[in-house]
């Protein structure tokens, strides 16, 4: 993968590296090796122009002069540069998730799957432009699109949650994207209804769980 810059700006002033992207990125995620990311074993002001830190600097802005604790911080809290091709690549792989969510959602009016050609060659039609969003809520975005020059519609469950006061704000985003209407309650619980893709029903409840421990009350509603 590409060498790229990361930078941090603390108390005014700039802070750069020269790291592996990949690796760098796999350092965000809490999975990476700091020693393999660090392309070079100084910090810069500019890297560009080779402009090197002083030992008074590090410290006063980082209370080390340890340069892997610093890479570390610089990666996790500042803004690791992207290449070309790496956007690119997310972009396709953005794309063919959201067409793979279609493809396991999405009917014509008489109940028939699309094929993976078909939304291709439907996409191409409408232009539509795909963002940074999960797919997750791109689908619907880009279905609304679609049923402009073809039938389709997504399979559906419509559901009544009432979540606990003490998770709603840990799990109020996750429900926003297919929520139907909401209530809250005296005692401060949230009960909402969902209208969810059906393909994506099992995978909704994991994460709800995973966050929830399980303390959600579901019902699944007719119509």
């Amino acid at each position: 993968m590409a060498n790229v810059e990361a930078r941090l700006k603390v108390k005014g002033k700039h802070f750069e590296i020269m790291v592996d992207l990949d690796e760098a990125l796999k350092v965000r995620l809490g999975k990476g090796d700091i020693v393999a990311a660090l392309q070079s074993q100084h910090i810069y002001h500019d890297v560009k122009k080779a402009t090197l830190v002083s030992q008074k600097d590090l410290l006063d802005a980082f209370e080390t002069s340890d340069v892997y604790l610093i890479a570390k911080k610089i990666i996790l809290s500042g803004e690791v540069q992207k290449t070309q091709e790496y956007r690119d690549e997310q972009k396709e792989n953005r794309i063919k998730q959201v067409i793979d969510l279609i493809l396991r959602n999405a009917t014509d009016q008489h109940g028939r799957p699309y094929t993976e050609d078909r939304i291709k060659t439907a996409l191409k039609q409408i232009h539509f432009n795909f963002d940074n969003r999960p797919a997750e809520q791109q689908m619907n975005s880009l279905v609304s699109k679609l049923k402009e020059i073809m039938p389709i519609k997504i399979e559906t469950k419509k559901i009544k949650l009432t979540v606990p006061a003490r998770y709603t704000g840990q799990v109020y985003g996750i429900l926003q994207d297919n929520k139907e209407s909401e209530e809250w309650l005296s005692n401060g619980n949230l009960q909402i209804i969902l209208n969810i893709p059906a393909g994506l029903v099992i995978d909704f409840y994991d994460k709800l769980n995973s966050i929830t421990h399980g303390s959600v009350q579901s019902e699944e509603l007719n119509g």
